[in-house]
């Protein structure tokens, strides 16, 4: 008698399968001089929410999460975080987190009244950083 289900043992497949195909993708290289920026809201700016976060890129093309095309990448926003992710991992994705996997370069965000941190980085088709990491300065803003 099996002590795990059919459904968890697909799981653990999943999840090993993940793992295997994680370790053995090693890092992606940025093409030279790639930076990921915001176009807004700028530095310093105080803001009212919903905000709108429009990105720029430059050096790197953008293509969804799950195509993989050289000299490409997704963008990753981090709201409010402290330590960067590791970057031989995919990025997590949470509240904090908010993937772009769909090609994205701008969003409306909700964000509650005070100062907040906004930074950028950008993923390859497995939501791994580029090496070196193409991320963007972090930036405070205030919402009103």
């Amino acid at each position: 008698m099996s002590m795990i289900s059919s459904t968890q043992r697909l799981l653990l497949g999943s999840v090993l399968a993940f793992s295997m195909v994680a370790g053995v993708h090693g890092a992606t290289p940025a093409p030279e001089g790639a930076s990921v920026y915001f176009i807004t809201p700028t530095d310093g700016q105080t803001v009212s929410s919903p905000v709108t976060v429009r990105f720029g890129l430059d050096g790197l093309g953008v293509a969804p999460a799950g195509v993989e095309r050289k000299g490409t990448g997704h963008h990753h926003l981090l709201v409010d975080v402290d330590d960067m992710p590791a970057m031989d991992q995919p990025v997590p994705s949470d509240d904090r987190h908010i993937h772009f996997g769909g090609g994205q370069t701008q969003t409306s965000l909700e964000l509650s009244p005070g100062e907040h941190t906004l930074q950028l980085l950008v993923g390859d088709h497995l939501h791994v950083p580029h090496q070196p990491p193409v991320m963007s300065e972090k930036i405070t803003i205030t919402v009103e």
